[in-house]
């Protein structure tokens, strides 16, 4: 029952398909020709020419005796289809039949007849004046399938602006309107499928690959566009090469496996990537990735053969296969159609024109017609419909019917398909300025374990799409189990740079970049980038942080310590200062110096303010105050210091031996005019240097990497007005030391010898600190000097003298101090 209702579809179909043909057809040899009131031209490679044979008198080449090629044979067929699919459409062309002129176009050189006859009206070519009014045989030309024979032919239909809507030639070359200004296409360019191409190897990071490719047009500027397009990529071209006729597939292969490339695009014609496939196989390739352009992506034949699962992976890029609905019934119908012919009809001429014939054709079966690979069909299909949209708004059809009082004229044509806009199986068809498609649906495939190409992934080049690339990398199989390493060198370890060996970039050495430095991989990988003053990093890093920037707070637990010290130093002072103020006539009080003691202890005060100039953010102000105060001040105390033991020595050993000299220093206060030369050389050079060179805030940014200490720098003139300070104490303790044997209470070298040693000992200890350390705790270090330097004297000198107010008032007479004195006169008298 069901052989009989398909039986019964075919007989319907078959009745239709007759109606749509002229009445001659019935014995006609021939599936080339059809009448219509327009008439489409078509150019099928049928039969391809592969030899290069060199001729020495006028030919035409006879293309049924050329090699047969079977997807070409299919995509005539869909041309034929798709006429009479519009033929029996209400909705385009109403009324209007079309015909198609097709010829086998076998040669890119010598089958220039079958253009001549397409420009031809009434089988000859005029030469007129005025081209716009010329009406040629076709309005519209489908083909021819490959780039170099479009770019042969398009300039003889650019002549009369004869349009050609492509379905093959993918050439980027064909764009240049310039050059080819009726030529359109439903194909993607070259442009779109080496693009994609490059995203399927940036998908898989895969950087090293070679690229195969064949000596026609179309594989020449896949490999032009491949190389142009990789040089805003990462992936390097490590190997090129053509094949021809005379290719030695053995040494490529061997080429290929010595410069130990994984992954090999293979962009050739279909019968030289067939060719190359099967040498792969023979001289035994295994473990490859190979990426097939969309000539043999869907090639039937090479998955069935023996051994092609053992060369590796093989992905393909194809546009995406649209179904044709009727086809199938279309390519049986005429299977029937062509077997039913009268026996009459074997007496009809069978070539009236040259390559409008296939003796082959007849051998075919439905099935391998319907079978064969289809990547072309629905750019032939839509090629034709878009010729047909064109000519129906040119016509000014609608649904009653079309104009009759239009001539239409190719370059008319030209212009309306130019504005193609609209949809046909759910597809946009559309031409951009160019003439090349808008968008184009690429398909990913996969040649399964079943010899099947499995669809993987897709591409839009539709620019309004979020996602137009995907890739399911779970359906694809590799051949190793997981996706294949295809680099010249492994990958850098993080934080190193890559040093180039060889000439390709994806070829290099790693170098790990020191600290301070740090490789951006994104910018440029091949070099270590020197961090910012105020960054940091360690030796191999990918960034640099930002420094810390260190000083002593006032929050900070040592510097709260030392400002507390600062003030009981500062509360000390005070009560030694009433202390004395209370016991002013007392013997201690002037042995000590009497009102040089209080001169003393404010300058001690003046000079441990500094303290709290050492803390807080550095500014000029702060920087200069710690050291003025303190320097001025501090030496202000050792001229006291100097000048006290100068005096009492001149008391018990110069009075005797120089009378009037220490008449002078009594009568004329000889100490207070020493304290006040010191005080006022020391403020001049201080203030000379701090105008002409203060200190001031400086950030170190070369003690620690990640740090940015800020200090206050001292220049090197500050030996200048240390130096009064150095005379000043070695003055203090040479006048001590020569008052050693003096009275007990009067003796201060103990004293003095204490708190200098005291002082020596801060300073050098702070002075080694600064040779050693450079962190931001030095101002501490600073800090504390200066605190213990003020210490020492309060302690060594001081505090003495107020435990004996305090706790041994009996030696705070005046006969105590006279008995010591007399003592001291009987011992120098006895000597």
């Amino acid at each position: 029952m069901a052989m009989m209702k398909h039986l019964l579809a075919l007989l319907v179909m078959l009745g239709s398909f007759q109606h749509a043909l002229p009445e001659s057809y019935s014995c006609s040899a021939s599936e080339f020709k059809l009448d219509g009131e327009y008439i489409l031209g078509g150019l099928f490679d049928i039969h391809h020419r592969n030899s290069s044979v060199v001729y020495n008198r006028p030919v035409i080449v006879d293309c049924s005796r050329q090699s047969f090629t079977l997807s070409s044979y299919r995509m005539f067929q869909v041309m034929r289809f798709a006429v009479q699919e519009i033929n029996n459409s209400s909705l385009i062309l109403p009324n209007v039949s079309l015909g198609y002129e097709i010829f086998d176009h076998c040669s890119d050189k010598f089958n220039f007849q079958a253009i001549l006859n397409m420009i031809s009206r009434n089988g000859s070519i005029q030469v007129l004046r005025c081209v716009n009014e010329y009406l040629s045989k076709v309005i519209a030309v489908a083909g021819p399938f490959r780039s170099m024979e479009s770019m042969t032919v398009a300039p003889m239909f650019a002549m009369n602006l004869i349009p050609m809507v492509n379905y093959g030639s993918s050439s980027s070359v064909l764009s240049d309107k310039w050059k080819y200004p009726s030529f359109l296409r439903t194909t993607a360019s070259n442009k779109d499928l080496i693009h994609l191409i490059i995203l399927i190897i940036q998908h898989f990071n895969w950087n090293w690959v070679a690229f195969v490719s064949s000596g026609d047009e179309n594989s020449q500027n896949g490999l032009q566009l491949f190389k142009s397009q990789l040089k805003d990529t990462k992936i390097c071209l490590a190997y090129a090469k053509e094949l021809n006729e005379m290719s030695d597939h053995y040494e490529i292969l061997q080429q290929l496996e010595g410069l130990s490339i994984e992954v090999i695009i293979v962009f050739a014609g279909q019968s030289s990537a067939v060719t190359f496939i099967k040498s792969a196989i023979k001289h035994n390739i295994h473990n490859k990735v190979w990426i097939a352009g969309d000539s043999w992506s869907l090639n039937k034949n090479l998955p069935r053969l023996s051994g092609i699962k053992a060369i590796g992976t093989i992905i393909g890029i194809t546009e995406t296969v649209m179904p044709l609905p009727g086809f199938k019934d279309f390519v049986y119908l005429s299977q029937t159609q062509r077997n039913n012919r009268p026996s009459t009809c074997e007496q009809t001429p069978s070539r009236q024109t040259c390559n409008q014939a296939c003796d082959l054709c007849s051998d075919v079966s439905p099935e391998e017609i319907i079978g064969e690979n289809p990547s072309y069909s629905f750019a032939t299909y839509s090629a034709i419909y878009a010729m047909a949209h064109a000519l129906h708004n040119l016509l000014l059809c609608d649904i009653k019917g079309c104009s009759d009082n239009v001539t239409v004229y190719p370059f008319m044509l030209l212009r309306e398909l130019k504005r193609s806009n609209f949809t046909i199986l759910n597809r946009h068809i559309e031409f951009d300025s160019n003439g090349d498609p808008t968008s184009t649906s690429y398909a990913i495939v996969f040649w399964n374990q079943s010899g099947q190409a499995e669809k993987v992934g897709s591409y839009e080049t539709d620019p309004t799409l979020d996602v137009p690339f995907s890739i399911n990398n779970t359906q694809i199989h590799w051949y190793a189990d997981q996706v294949p390493v295809a680099r010249c060198s492994p990958e850098c370890s993080e934080g190193f740079a890559k040093k180039i060996d060889g000439l390709h970039q994806c070829c290099f050495q790693c170098n790990v970049c020191p600290g301070m430095t740090y490789v951006n991989y994104t910018d440029d990988p091949y070099s270590c980038i020197d961090c910012r003053k105020t960054e940091w990093s360690k030796p191999g890093s990918t960034f640099c942080t930002q420094r810390s920037v260190e000083y002593i707070l006032f929050t900070d637990p040592i510097a709260i310590t030392l400002m507390f010290s600062t003030g009981v130093l500062l509360a000390l002072t005070l009560a030694i200062v009433i202390l004395f103020a209370l016991n002013y006539d007392k013997p201690v009080v002037k042995s000590a110096g009497g009102p040089m003691c209080f001169l003393l202890l404010g300058c001690l005060s003046a000079s441990s303010i500094s303290v709290f100039f050492f803390f807080g953010k550095p500014t000029v102000t702060n920087c200069v105050l710690r050291y003025f105060l303190f320097l001025l001040f501090y030496t202000v105390c050792l001229g006291c210091f100097a000048v006290r033991s100068f005096q009492i020595v001149c008391i018990f050993k110069m009075a005797t031996k120089f009378p009037k000299i220490h008449s002078w220093w009594v009568k004329h206060n000889g100490q207070w005019w020493l304290i006040a030369i010191v005080f006022v050389l020391q403020l001049l050079l201080l203030t000379t240097v701090f105008t002409a060179s203060p200190p001031t805030p400086v950030s170190d940014m070369t003690s620690y990497r990640d740090q940015i200490i800020l200090k206050c720098a001292m220049r090197r003139t500050v030996i200048m007005f240390l130096l009064l300070t150095i005379v000043l104490a070695s003055l203090c303790f040479i006048f001590s030391y020569m008052g050693k044997d003096l009275p007990k209470n009067y003796n201060e070298s103990k004293a003095n010898t204490l708190y200098l040693l005291f002082l020596i000992l801060t300073w050098i200890t702070f002075c080694t600190a600064s040779i050693l350390y450079h962190g931001k705790y030095l101002q501490l270090f600073n800090a504390m000097s200066v605190l213990s330097s003020s210490y020492s004297i309060l302690f060594c000198y001081f505090l003495p003298k107020c435990y004996i107010i305090i706790f041994q008032p009996q030696k705070n007479t005046q006969q105590h101090f006279q008995g010591i004195i007399q003592r001291y006169t009987q011992n120098i008298s006895s000597k």
